[in-house]
């Protein structure tokens, strides 16, 4: 065990049961506390509970999960982030529009490579100086490895080894492909951290040269906190970094991240104050506790993201335009806002067609209309009708209630419907490798904050999220063409507008909201939205 493994010393499963069963019968908070490591003191510490489960300390290893980015957030340094804006409700969320240093402390951008200097006092966990090398090393580790990171990388035209230099000690270039306006946002995601790349390679094997079976179990970074313990499917323990010169030392000594499966448990802990956040509250918590005078509650809207509704072009009566429309005019959009997501978020329906703007997203220029969705339909080569199951995953909670509603009403244009629960651990391959489901629900959030970025992953034929097995030569050049282009070209908003005008005719995807991330605190400060979705600690402390 090297100095920054944890300990995997840990309750049974069976007491932790125990423990959520006592939490659910209002005596929570003793069990609760006595899963936490003793040396936790209340002034210096933040107790956070999720729902979800952290499955890796590596965000680059074969199968981490969404809820592990956080360790790569919160223990690891990138070159560069994103800065803090305050948003009109008075609320802290990053801010696109500004990079700030993060383990560089400056960098130059010519046409072909940015070079990146080094802050020459910036040391790893273990005391070592963090180099140029292990910069090098760390980003051929990205583009290498495969899966969501090496694609991540490349939408920032990161692409291959040879891109990466270290000139010295401390200077560290990147050669650029081409320019591009997505290469400097996308090296302030979480997936190019900054790893110990001696101690990386000293722990790798020839099956394994990355060594992510190690960093799987050990934080070896130079970020703002180290794990000191994780229990899996338990909770995670961060204590805090004192060398750290990524920015602003934490106010929180130690932050603790419990995983409380049960959102009513997670409640009853933050509004009794027995934890100081919950988060990812379910919208209906976040509506209910908004007037607590006790908390805050944070509802922030998720940039580049929507809830949708997916019409597979693999379907028969979804080749035909008027069947899309049809179901566009008869979904009960009000109803379902209000029902799965308690009206947090932005609705994506009834614009008015005119594209103004290249804002995304933007609300689509369908509404609830009965009459019209039997028009279309009456239209259609599917005039009687027909069968479709609609297929949700199990572990999205605003998946069911939307369904229902959607079911009832497109019963209504003799569309009849069976709805397809599908596990979550098999949700990701039905929808999205395999897209095989004809009528599904969905969702999608663009890292980087440009409509082109959206489409390059929604709309283009083959890739990830076009869960609808939507293909369009024109989109496909148009993706291609505003991708890296500048958005101050005088040829990207006309492309851009032209994109959303054959989103809205075409109709793969059907917006319904864009929802927002719930956050509740109860004696906490600082928090702060991220566009990854996940927990930020570095900002926090109690109050």
């Amino acid at each position: 065990m090297t100095e920054n493994s944890f300990s995997r010393a840990a309750p049974s499963r069976r007491s932790f049961l125990q423990m959520s069963g006592a939490m659910a019968a209002g005596a929570g908070v003793l069990p609760f506390l006595k899963v936490l490591p003793a040396s936790a003191q209340a002034d210096e510490t933040v107790v956070v509970v999720t729902g979800q489960t952290i499955n890796s300390l590596d965000l680059h290893r074969t199968g981490t999960n969404r809820a592990s980015y956080q360790v790569a957030v919160n223990c690891y340094d990138r070159l560069v982030s994103f800065g803090t804006k305050e948003l009109p409700d008075g609320s802290l969320s990053y801010d696109y529009a500004t990079i700030v240093p993060e383990l560089a402390e400056s960098w130059e951008i010519s046409e072909d490579a940015i070079v990146f200097k080094l802050k020459p006092d910036a040391t790893f966990f273990d005391g070592t100086p963090v180099t140029a090398e292990d910069v090098r090393w760390s980003f051929e580790r990205a583009v290498s490895v495969g899966g969501f990171p090496t694609v991540q990388m490349k939408a920032g035209l990161l692409e291959k080894p040879e891109q990466f230099e270290a000139l010295d000690e401390h200077t560290f270039k990147v050669n650029l492909l081409r320019p591009s306006k997505l290469t400097l946002p996308d090296l302030a995601v979480p997936v190019p951290i900054v790893l110990n790349s001696a101690l990386a390679k000293e722990n790798a094997t020839a099956d394994d040269p990355w060594a992510t079976e190690f960093v799987h179990q050990n934080t070896i970074g130079s970020g703002a906190f180290r794990v000191v313990r994780w229990d899996p499917g338990q909770q995670l323990v961060y204590e805090r970094n004192d060398d750290w010169k990524g920015g602003p030392l934490p106010g929180a000594r130690r932050v603790i991240v419990r995983e409380v499966p049960n959102p009513s448990n997670r409640r009853a802990l933050v509004v009794r104050g027995d934890v100081q956040m919950s988060f990812g509250i379910p919208n209906k918590d976040a509506q209910e506790l908004a007037d607590n005078p006790d908390l805050e509650v944070f509802s922030t809207p998720i940039e580049n993201c929507i809830h949708c509704i997916g019409l597979n072009y693999a379907f028969e009566p979804f080749q035909d335009p008027d069947v899309r429309k049809a179901v566009a005019y008869a979904i009960p959009y009000a109803d379902i806002f209000q029902t799965a997501a308690y009206g947090r978020g932005a609705p994506m329906w009834g614009g008015s067609g005119e594209i103004e703007s290249i804002a995304w997203p933007q609300p689509f220029p369908y509404a609830t209309d009965l009459d019209k969705a039997k028009a279309h339909l009456d239209k259609s080569g599917y005039a009687s009708g027909f069968e479709v199951p609609i297929s949700i995953s199990i572990d999205l909670d605003w998946m069911e209630p939307t369904a229902l509603l959607l079911q009832e009403s497109l019963a209504k244009i003799g569309i009849a419907t069976t709805i397809e629960k599908i596990p979550g651990a098999n949700w990701r391959t039905a929808a999205l490798v395999e897209k095989r489901l004809p009528l599904h629900l969905e969702n999608f959030g663009g890292w980087l904050n440009t409509p082109c970025y959206y489409f390059f992953w929604a709309y283009k034929e083959g890739h990830l999220f076009n869960s609808s097995n939507y293909a369009n030569p024109e989109v496909e050049r148009l993706v291609d063409e505003t991708l890296h282009m500048p958005m101050d070209d005088p040829a990207y908003a006309p492309k851009i507008k032209r994109l959303f005008e054959i989103a809205f005719e075409d109709l793969p995807r059907i917006p319904l909201w864009q929802p927002a991330l719930n956050v509740a605190t109860n004696g906490a400060t600082g928090y702060e939205y991220w566009f990854h979705r996940q927990l930020d600690a570095r900002g926090l402390a109690r109050s």
